[in-house]
């Protein structure tokens, strides 16, 4: 959808730069674990991971594994990402609340489904919003709305939203984030519940008419913790 395309520094070969071969052969390892929409991959396929990680990086961002993109925060492997985009299983034009934009590539590929100026992200640390907005501008995904802020407040000023997932792990989905949500859309993130121990799942819930949610859990996985002020 959108001109993410590389900056050159890849080699070229046979018309194609290293990276995106690379890209190429990541996502079809990405596809190898999972069933995913074919919506799903073409966002994946679109967006280059190398310019969301640190130069010094580079040579790992195609390989299925989360990075570190300082701040103590990460970079999501790549089929966690795919994973959390096919569960929201978004259409174009629907308003996306992110909770963590990090490095901002969750957001690029959500943006690659629902279109960039229906994709809002919150980020805690002023340097990484930067740094994320420098990116987005650079590579055609300048319509992605940026704030800094506590993501446990949400962003209410374009509520409501069709869909928000969380980038970082709470004990449960923050309660203006699902306020801000609307009846019969959905949240997605990494929580953790269960007491001590039990780690984090990655849970699903759509929230009803009433405001309740109706939940699944789709697995353990391991994120940052989130941030409050």
């Amino acid at each position: 959808m959108f001109g993410g395309g590389d900056d050159g520094s890849g080699t070229e070969k046979d018309g194609a730069t290293d990276y995106e071969r690379a890209r190429d052969r990541m996502v079809e390892q990405v596809a190898r674990r999972e069933a995913f929409d074919d919506a799903t991959l073409a966002a994946m396929r679109a967006v280059p991971r190398h310019e969301f990680v640190p130069p010094d990086r580079r040579d790992r961002a195609y390989e299925d594994r989360p990075l570190p993109i300082g701040r103590d925060q990460t970079i999501s492997a790549p089929h966690m990402v795919a994973a959390m985009v096919d569960l929201l299983d978004l259409a174009p034009g629907e308003r996306v609340l992110e909770i963590g934009t990090g490095c901002g590539y969750h957001a690029a590929v959500t943006a690659e489904v629902v279109g960039a100026e229906h994709v809002y992200s919150v980020e805690y640390h002023e340097s990484l919003a930067r740094q994320a907005r420098e990116r987005f501008d650079r590579l055609g995904y300048d319509e992605i709305s940026v704030r800094v802020g506590d993501g446990n407040r949400g962003w209410p000023e374009h509520a409501p939203y069709d869909a928000a997932y969380l980038t970082a792990a709470p004990s449960d989905f923050p309660t203006a984030v699902v306020e801000q949500v609307r009846p019969e859309g959905q949240l997605l993130g990494p929580l953790e519940s269960g007491g001590p121990g039990a780690g984090q799942h990655l849970v699903w819930a759509r929230k009803r008419a009433d405001g309740s949610l109706e939940r699944e859990t789709h697995g353990r996985v391991r994120f940052v913790p989130m941030q409050e002020e």
